[in-house]
């Protein structure tokens, strides 16, 4: 019944939000109440899951320990940035910077957007998953461009472009997955116990051919290098709610599809191909992310590329395995949250310095005092200090690999030292100094401030005490894949 309540209000809720004819803020009612509706429901499959192993609604929507961590994700920043959303663009229609037909049409296409997530994660048939992608980046696309400037025209381009061909790709790797069930005649539509069941006979050198497609279609959804050159610009365009549901979210629920394909790969050759590949690909990407932090001028961009940083990160847990995969699973979590805690934080300097490059903002921290302590904790959580949860989880990850693959992990290890570094300079020179004289301090709202303390909130008290659901589910998800 709770996977049947979230597909119904995020049915209703955009074309209750399209036949709106005035007023922001009954926009913003809609967004909010739905996404609470959609966050109760969610708690209530994952405590499902949790007790029962599974939950089903249909025999085409199901939860599983892998899709209730990643639903929990999802509802929780999904609200967390509806919440926002309202306040944010409240501000800017008072500037005149967009109208109530912008604001309509954002919060429209936000419920189609975690319409597809939610059904991505649920569905229990490849082909539908590969669709909710695909339905994931039409969705967003009309959102990156949201502002009409060429920059964003062409990052939404540029988004729809490289990530259509690249889950063109993962498409023919899910072809190629499902040609033993197809082979043996199952009917109906295939799901993904029965891919498991039919690939023992699987011709190994297709099923290595398989793969490697899947990871680099959806690698591209990832934002694995090479395939990451869209994640930076669409990131940086899209308006700063959307930023945090494209670089905490959305990249989890297509790493979700990897990790799912692996599990079968690892039936029909081995685990050894697949988490070789995924440390190959992850260490590419913490690499050249740390380079390009390091000399970063753009603070929304900036976060992109610590998104791929950290993708690799997950990436290399799973694929040096046992602690490092269980560290990879957790580490998706509080990723996601710092994530959101730093792009909403940026989405307040932004509004008060109307730039996102790092060397036009001087002395946030006095301009947006509440905003800039915020800015501050993000940052430290997102680079593993202590005692935020991600050090903990990127200590796990380099100890496990550390032994089986060295030079990998001193790689990865000196890459993290320069993002560090990277962060803390950029971070220092927004946050220090004197603001302009035609910045006027003060924070906007509670609005664009309390649901960044709540997620931070939710951060710090997970950083300490990880609760026994969300432990057991992340010790079974990590078991099977």
């Amino acid at each position: 019944m709770a996977l049947f309540i979230i597909i119904t209000v995020l049915l209703v809720a955009p074309a209750l939000s399209a036949l709106t004819k005035k007023g922001t803020k009954l926009l913003g009612l809609i967004a909010v109440g739905a996404s609470l509706v959609e966050l109760i429901s969610a708690l209530v499959a994952v405590s499902a899951v949790a007790k029962n192993g599974s939950y089903h609604f249909t025999s085409y929507l199901a939860l599983d320990y892998l899709g209730a961590i990643v639903m929990l994700i999802v509802a929780v920043v999904g609200f967390i940035a509806s919440w926002y959303s309202v306040s944010y663009f409240q501000i800017e229609v008072s500037k005149k910077i967009i109208g109530f037909r912008r604001v309509r049409e954002y919060f429209v296409l936000l419920h189609l957007f975690l319409l597809a997530m939610f059904f991505a994660i649920t569905t229990t048939n490849p082909i539908l998953m590969w669709v909710a992608i695909e339905a994931t980046t039409l969705s967003t696309a009309f959102l990156i461009s949201f502002y009409n400037k060429p920059s964003a025209m062409e990052a939404a381009w540029k988004y729809l472009i490289i990530n259509s061909v690249g889950l063109l790709l993962g498409f023919f790797g899910t072809l190629l997955f499902m040609y033993p069930a197809v082979r043996l005649g199952y009917p109906g539509l295939i799901s993904w116990p029965v891919l498991m069941s039919s690939v023992s006979g699987f011709d190994p050198f297709v099923a290595k051919i398989a793969f490697i497609f899947v990871v680099i279609g959806y690698g591209t959804k990832v934002g694995l290098f090479p395939m990451h050159t869209w994640l930076p610009d669409a990131h940086s365009k899209a308006p700063v709610p959307l930023s945090s549901l494209l670089s905490g979210v959305l990249l989890n629920v297509a790493f979700l599809a990897i990790l799912r394909f692996k599990a079968i790969a690892d039936v029909a050759i081995g685990a050894y191909f697949s988490r070789e590949l995924l440390i190959f690909f992850g260490l590419l990407s913490i690499l050249v992310a740390a380079f390009i932090i390091f000399i970063q001028k753009n603070y929304k961009r900036l976060l992109a590329y610590s998104s791929i940083e950290h993708m690799g990160i997950i990436a290399l847990g799973f694929g040096f395995g046992g602690a490092g995969a269980f560290a990879a699973m957790l580490h998706m979590i509080y990723h996601s949250l710092a994530k959101s805690i730093l792009f909403l934080s940026s989405g307040n300097i932004f509004l008060k310095y109307s730039s996102t490059k790092i060397a036009n903002v001087k002395g946030a921290l006095g301009a947006l005092p509440i905003t800039g302590i915020l800015f501050i904790i993000g940052f430290l959580a997102i680079t593993g200090i202590p005692p935020f949860g991600i050090f903990l989880t990127e200590f796990s990850i380099l100890s496990a690999g550390i032994l089986s693959h060295p030079i990998v992990t001193i790689a990865a290890l000196t890459a993290l030292a320069l993002v560090f570094i990277g962060f803390l300079k950029h971070t220092a020179a927004m946050m220090f100094g004197e603001p302009g004289q035609d910045i006027n301090k003060g924070e906007f709202s509670k609005g664009t401030i309390m649901p960044i303390i709540i997620l931070i909130s939710i951060l710090v008290a997970i950083s300490f005490f990880i609760p026994a659901t969300l432990k057991f589910l992340i010790t079974a998800a990590t078991a099977i894949y």
